[in-house]
């Protein structure tokens, strides 16, 4: 409220010397008349000096032949001509000079003066009202700050288009479920009249950008009741007790909209774990969640308002809100498969003039684990390439180009290697691709290019060619050699490596631990798990590990993930060596090329061959079968 405050006056400052300066300006004339006597300007009227005389009242101004101006005053109670006469002028003179009069007086006698005086007032009288409207604006705004926040959509003169399923592609579990609250919305005596009682928290759990907040809007535009948005962030203010007071108004106001829908975004901004002791009993996060609780329990039977909420971190909610009467139904939303993304695809690629040639299902198999979220920023990223390059339709160059920008980031055109460096990232990258192609678990290849995205330098692109839930302990070590054939190449070429493998050697390292600790795959250890993660609630950041085994055990567990780095660092040498040949083939087409295809790929790893021609004789004839 202050910034305002300090805003207007600095304003109002600034007119108040701005006007001041000019009535200083024009209220003194540049050039000060001079003021003359009867007798002087009869002297100057009989020498012929004199063009012009005004009269106005007892005023006179004389306007000389050189354009020069005077003022003098005649007699009271006389005219100008017998006070003149009296003085001795030559009528014959008087005669040439041109003698005016007007009525003394008027408006601008008195505005001029007075105007000095009341416009300055004026000005202060402004700025004290402006001061009084902000505060009492101020204090209009004191007595709404415990009023909810939350955004209406669906309401009658909101402008906000309507969400239905139909723009909702995939999650046809989440639909099927969410499709019941729909009809408790729609008709409630059908379930009342059988003694049923609705859920009434709904609870949508999965990974960002998979549609929570869509779902939950569409869940209330197939209903068309009134849908309240709000975050679990804007509860909570630096001030005591306000989040409890926007969760009071909150659900009051659904109330009176009832049927409506209550929808609490990021739920786990409120609904953390309690009792940790670090913010004590009085802590705003901690009241807002139990005034939620106690707002939910107070529910009736028929009270036709159901609150939803998403969260990505369902494993830090407090289990007082899980319990049945509250969000006792939850609705796992997971990333979409190759047939969702390709329904998301087409749903976001409406009203944008794609090329005939587009092919959606290409660009969803080329992007396993995009959410919903990335693949419609894939499609405005298409269309802004197209634009970019004044196309008129976007084509399927645009949406592939796209995939590398929202996985890696935008192209690095300044970042320029060396003839040197630009070598060691071409056999980096061939490391990579060579080992992956040559290991039967490892995933296919789509893509190698040594031009500079994000923070990469190069990159090799591997997707799966279907969707997978569970992976092999031979899968892990494929990836593991994978990780390191840019390592062992760099090496196994110009006798040394470089700092271009240390984002391959942390990822190799991290998958190695949790091969051990996490997933049971060593032998010598076999299937425990190892370490517990610690995480502190009131901070809501996960700090650490807290070990539940013995230092020796701790030994043990380096030696393994040694022992897998050290054997997937020999496979990927081997394969290299063996077919080092075909590495450096692929290295010097991708210094002259920087981008190779799975399609080129393919053939530079596997040529077409030609099959030994099979002889057959009939009688005399040699006919060759290919």
């Amino acid at each position: 409220m202050m910034k305002p405050l300090i805003k207007n006056f600095v304003f109002i400052l600034i007119i108040f010397l701005v006007v001041s300066s000019l009535f200083a300006l024009f209220s003194q004339p540049l050039e000060k008349e001079k003021e003359i006597s009867l007798t002087k300007l009869v002297e100057d009227i009989n020498n012929g000096e004199i063009k012009e005389i005004l009269v106005s009242g007892n005023n006179i101004t004389i306007t000389y032949q050189n354009d020069s101006k005077a003022k003098s005053k005649k007699e009271i109670e006389s005219a100008l001509s017998e006070s003149l006469l009296n003085y001795g002028v030559n009528q014959e003179m008087l005669k040439k000079v041109d003698i005016r009069a007007e009525e003394s007086g008027g408006v601008m006698s008195w505005l001029g003066p007075a105007s000095l005086f009341l416009f300055p007032l004026l000005i202060i009288g402004v700025f004290f009202w402006m001061i009084f409207r902000q505060a009492k604006l101020g204090a209009t705004q004191t007595f709404n700050f415990s009023k909810a926040r939350a955004r209406l959509f669906g309401a009658e003169g909101q402008p906000k288009e309507k969400i239905t399923f139909k723009d909702v592609a995939g999650s046809l579990e989440a639909k099927e479920e969410l499709k019941e609250i729909v009809d408790f919305l729609k008709t409630p005596k059908k379930f009342l009249n059988m003694g049923a009682r609705i859920p009434r928290g709904v609870l949508l759990m999965g990974p960002p950008g998979t549609g929570k907040t869509l779902l939950a809007r569409a869940v209330a535009g197939e209903a068309h009741v009134p849908f309240f948005h709000i975050s679990g962030s804007e509860f909570v203010e630096m001030f005591v007790g306000i989040g409890a007071a926007r969760t009071r108004d909150l659900f009051a106001t659904a109330k009176k909209a009832a049927p409506s829908i209550i929808f609490i975004d990021e739920l786990d901004a409120v609904g953390r774990h309690r009792g940790t002791g670090l913010g004590g009993g009085h802590d705003e996060r901690e009241q807002t969640l139990n005034q939620i609780l106690t707002e939910m329990d107070g529910f009736e039977r028929d009270t036709n308002v159901i609150v939803m909420a998403a969260t990505n971190r369902p494993d830090v909610l407090d289990s007082a809100l899980l319990r049945p009467g509250r969000f006792d139904r939850r609705v796992v939303l997971d990333l979409p498969d190759i047939n969702d993304r390709e329904e998301i695809l087409k749903i976001h690629a409406k009203g944008k003039p794609l090329a005939i040639n587009v092919n959606l299902r290409e660009i969803a198999e080329r992007t396993p684990g995009f959410s919903g979220a990335d693949l419609a920023n894939l499609v405005n990223e298409s269309a802004l390439f197209a634009a970019r390059r004044n196309k008129l339709q976007v084509f399927q160059e645009e949406l592939l180009e796209s995939i590398d920008k929202v996985l890696l980031g935008p192209e690095r055109k300044s970042h320029i290697l060396s003839e040197k460096e630009k070598n060691v990232a071409a056999f980096h990258e061939a490391g990579h691709a060579l080992v992956s192609s040559s290991l039967p678990q490892a995933e296919p290849v789509r893509k190698i290019s040594i031009i500079a995205r994000g923070r990469a330098a190069g990159y090799t692109l591997k997707l799966p060619t279907m969707e997978r839930h569970l992976k092999t302990k031979s899968e892990f070590l494929a990836d593991l050699a994978t990780f390191l054939g840019g390592y062992c190449a760099e090496n196994l070429v110009f006798g040394e490596i470089t700092t271009g493998a240390s984002n391959d050697l942390e990822m190799a390292s991290e998958l190695a631990r949790k091969l051990v600790k996490e997933y049971g795959m060593s032998e010598k250890l076999g299937p425990i798990s190892f370490g517990e993660k610690e995480e502190l609630i009131f901070l809501g950041k996960e700090l650490g590990e807290q070990r539940n085994y013995s230092e020796k055990v701790a030994a043990e567990i380096d030696n393994e993930v040694s022992n897998l780095m050290k054997h997937a660092q020999q496979t990927a040498k081997t394969i290299l060596k063996k077919r080092r040949a075909l590495l450096n083939k692929i290295a010097h087409t991708l210094a002259e090329k920087e981008t190779i295809e799975r399609e080129e790929f393919e053939k530079l790893v596997k040529p077409v061959k030609k099959e030994k021609a099979k002889t057959i004789r009939i009688k005399k004839f040699r006919v060759k079968e290919i």
